[in-house]
């Protein structure tokens, strides 16, 4: 009897090679799309420079969804299959507390999967507090004006989004990391935005958490410092995580440094604006107003009205300032019936950057844009003008 043809057999279906920075999940949880867009966007990430993208991306909105529905163990392991044992990497951030935590974080994370991590910020540091953390928990910290970024194969851009400011829109990242709202017309291979956390340092506890990383004391410090500012001692509104995490790192800390950050809060030189605020104020209404003319550092606006906010039976504070060419103007108020955001916006919106949340905003404004009477002699009077017709 005669056999009939020979079949060839069915060539199997496989997986990408590991090589190409991906890998079928352990656990499958969430939608199957989560997977294609974790191979894509990988795929597309392996020759990502500084300077170009090799294929299209997800929308940040649709990438930061698809992630959000991923396991604590199911994000780590896609945001590390990013990176390669050859990678440079640089961290970008505005430097905060909670933004020098959550990069000290990352660093850890990579520093034995990668050849080196750098974190570089854009801002100056001024405020006591930050330059304290920075001082006393050894964060390695530098300008990103004076990176090379042609020396760094990845990027990651850490509590903040590319649109937040020019210096980071000129940077192509490999993974965006925040807590604020999504923002359009940018991309990444790996988005991780959860507005619903009060801190990106809750975030990356979770990361280090997942990857089994007892944080060391400074680097738990950091982290437990940097929930409690970006929260403000949780009187903003946080998730249940940013409390978890809280409790977590609270074993973690050395209390003694913690109070020595949080109590530097003013250089010597900088106590004579309590004078000037003392002897220009003016009160109207359980408001409080004040120019401290040209200040040397804008912080110390924050400071003066901060301690001015714990007046008995004052709702608003209003501090200005000049700095450079530009009117500084901090608000404070106690967020019951008012908004502090909304007013900034309202008086200096059109003219000049400014909003803020319900207990605190800020304004800039250049000073060619006020109009010429209040710009040639700025003072408290004319700031109390310029409030109180828009205060009921």
């Amino acid at each position: 009897m005669q056999s009939g043809p020979r079949l060839k057999p069915r060539k199997r279906q496989t997986a990408p090679a590991a090589g190409h920075g991906w890998q079928l999940p352990q656990r499958t949880t969430g939608s199957p799309d989560i997977y294609i867009v974790s191979y894509n966007n990988m795929r597309n990430s392996d020759s990502n420079t500084s300077k170009r993208k090799t294929g299209p991306l997800q929308s940040p909105d649709h990438s930061a969804r698809v992630t959000r529905r991923l396991s604590n163990k199911e994000r780590l392991r896609s945001f590390l299959q990013i990176f390669r044992r050859h990678d440079r990497v640089l961290v970008v951030i505005v430097a905060d507390p909670d933004a020098m935590a959550s990069a000290f974080a990352v660093k850890r994370l990579l520093s034995r999967r990668v050849e080196e991590v750098t974190i570089a910020h854009n801002n100056d540091i001024k405020r006591v507090n930050n330059l304290a953390m920075r001082d006393l928990l050894k964060i390695p910290l530098h300008r990103l004006k004076g990176i090379r970024q042609d020396q760094y194969s990845k990027f990651v851009l850490v509590d903040s989004q590319p649109p937040h400011h020019p210096d980071l829109a000129s940077i192509s990242y490999n993974a965006v990391i925040d807590h604020h709202p999504v923002t359009d017309g940018w991309n990444a291979p790996f988005v991780d935005i959860r507005p619903e956390y009060g801190a990106v340092a809750s975030m990356l506890t979770e990361y280090l958490k997942a990857a089994n990383i007892k944080p060391t004391v400074a680097l738990a410090t950091a982290l437990f410092y940097g929930i409690k500012a970006d929260t403000l001692n949780f009187s903003k509104k946080t998730s249940q995580s940013d409390v978890l995490c809280f409790q977590y790192l609270f074993k973690r800390i050395n209390q003694q440094l913690l109070n020595k950050i949080e109590t530097a809060v003013i250089r010597q030189s900088e106590l004579k604006y309590f004078k000037i605020a003392l002897e220009n104020m003016r009160t109207s209404k359980k408001r409080i107003y004040v120019h401290l003319g040209r200040v040397g550092n804008p912080d110390i606006l924050v400071v003066v009205a901060d301690f001015l906010a714990h007046v008995h039976e004052i709702g608003w504070v209003i501090i200005s300032g000049q700095y450079g060419e530009k009117l500084i103007v901090i608000f404070r108020c106690d967020g019951y019936k008012k908004n502090a955001g909304k007013l900034a916006t309202r008086v200096f919106g059109k003219i000049g950057s400014a909003g803020g949340h319900r207990q605190s905003a800020r304004a800039e404004v250049p000073f060619r844009n006020l109009p010429e009477g209040a710009a040639k002699n700025f003072t408290t009077n004319v700031l109390l003008r310029l409030m109180v017709k828009h205060l009921v």
